[in-house]
């Protein structure tokens, strides 16, 4: 299987992944930690997806699909840190000053799973974020060890993966979900020979 990963421009493509089945149902469009707790409370059912959608035509873009094919198959979100609500979070530090950017959201389409599609992902949101000019990335997944973790909570993704993509462990945080513990990974991308 051949996964290409590119910039998340296209709605209908994020829409497949993101989206609900029914168009008035309020599901979370990836958008509850890029914007703030008020606004994100205040946009209910389509007004989400027609946010997302508006996202899609910036740039950078919110961040990037997988496809299998033609098909889009998963999602991660990526952007600068500062402009996510992870701006703010005292549950997860700052290490340090550099302007790095954030990976929180990985998710792959039921279907699609145990694919490599989520390692892809990683791969591809650090290369998006190579590209934006960013000296660093972090991830704030779930230090779950061997247990199993719950599919919907798995969207911050698995400390593992992310060690497998060449991010360290940073920090603790105090931030847990589904039962297990967060912990601040990084990847420097500054001075690295581009692969």
């Amino acid at each position: 299987m051949s996964v290409d990963v590119r910039p998340a421009t296209v709605f209908e493509d994020v829409r497949a992944v993101l989206g609900p089945k029914s168009p008035g149902a309020n599901v979370c469009w990836c958008l509850s930690y890029r914007i703030p707790s008020k606004l994100n409370n205040a946009l209910r059912g389509p007004a989400r997806g027609e946010y997302a959608a508006e996202l899609c035509h910036q740039d950078p873009p919110p961040g990037v699909l997988a496809y299998d094919g033609g098909e889009p198959v998963g999602w991660a979100a990526v952007a600068p840190r500062a402009d996510t609500s992870f701006a703010r979070n005292r549950k997860i530090p700052h290490i340090d000053d550099l302007p790095v950017w954030s990976l929180w959201c990985v998710r792959v389409r039921p279907g699609h799973r145990k694919q490599g599609i989520s390692h892809a992902l990683i791969a591809g949101a650090v290369e998006f974020a190579r590209a934006h000019g960013a000296p660093a990335i972090e991830a704030y997944p779930l230090d779950n060890g061997d247990a199993k973790v719950d599919l919907t909570m798995a969207y911050a993704g698995l400390r593992k993966n992310f060690e497998r993509a060449g991010f360290t462990y940073a920090a603790a945080t105090t931030s847990v979900l589904a039962g297990h513990p967060r912990v601040l990974m990084r990847l420097d991308l500054r001075d690295q020979a581009h692969t």
